[in-house]
């Protein structure tokens, strides 16, 4: 059975994986100040949780029901690093795969791919995230990539599936959806997924 390694020595042999990390998010957080995004959402209301997507402060908490396709982010990240580069140490992917996460971070928060969610997905009053919802969107990234490092990829696959399906059936909303809606939007998908509006 392993030992267990003390905190200290862990932040100590970690430091500039996690020190790189947070610098990424700071990158993150004065970008998006910089461009005009609200810290707290329109309400300036500090919140854990909202699990109405329909909702104006959906996307504006520390997390909301897509926060499980940025989980899924990290798996893909991990399985994606994995195959092409294995033999990089784990901390290093995990750099990668933040910055990659930050990357799509702020072109998401961008006026081009707002304006695009408006056009073709059930997103229409979408005004991006808050600054607080996308810096634990990094999160939850890397969370997800953590589980997956220490998981077997069965396990993983499965995780996959349940927060796709899970959330298909919650929100009639996931990342496969997502995806799809912004590269090849579908007026059927979306008249379907209008239909679990609450009335």
């Amino acid at each position: 059975m392993p030992a267990t390694v003390p905190p200290a020595a862990f932040l100590r042999r970690h430091a500039a994986v996690l020190l790189g990390c947070l610098g990424l998010l700071a990158a993150l957080v004065a970008f998006e100040l910089a461009t005009g995004r609200p810290p707290l959402g329109p309400d300036g209301r500090f919140g854990w949780w909202d699990g109405d997507i329909w909702s104006s402060t959906n996307s504006q908490r520390v997390a909301d029901a897509y926060s499980f396709s940025h989980i899924i982010h990290g798996m893909l990240f991990y399985g994606l690093l994995w195959l092409v580069a294995r033999r990089m140490p784990a901390g290093r992917r995990l750099l990668i795969a933040v910055a990659l996460e930050v990357g799509w971070e702020m072109l998401e928060n961008s006026p081009i791919i707002i304006n695009r969610y408006r056009e073709a997905t059930i997103a229409q009053g979408y005004s991006g995230d808050s600054i607080l919802n996308s810096a634990c969107d990094v999160v939850m990234m890397a969370i997800g990539f953590g589980i997956a490092r220490i998981c077997r990829v069965g396990v993983v696959v499965v995780l996959i599936l349940a927060m796709e399906i899970g959330c298909l059936l919650w929100v009639r909303d996931n990342l496969t959806l997502n995806v799809w809606m912004l590269v090849h939007p579908s007026p059927a998908i979306k008249a379907w997924q209008a239909e679990g509006r609450p009335r």
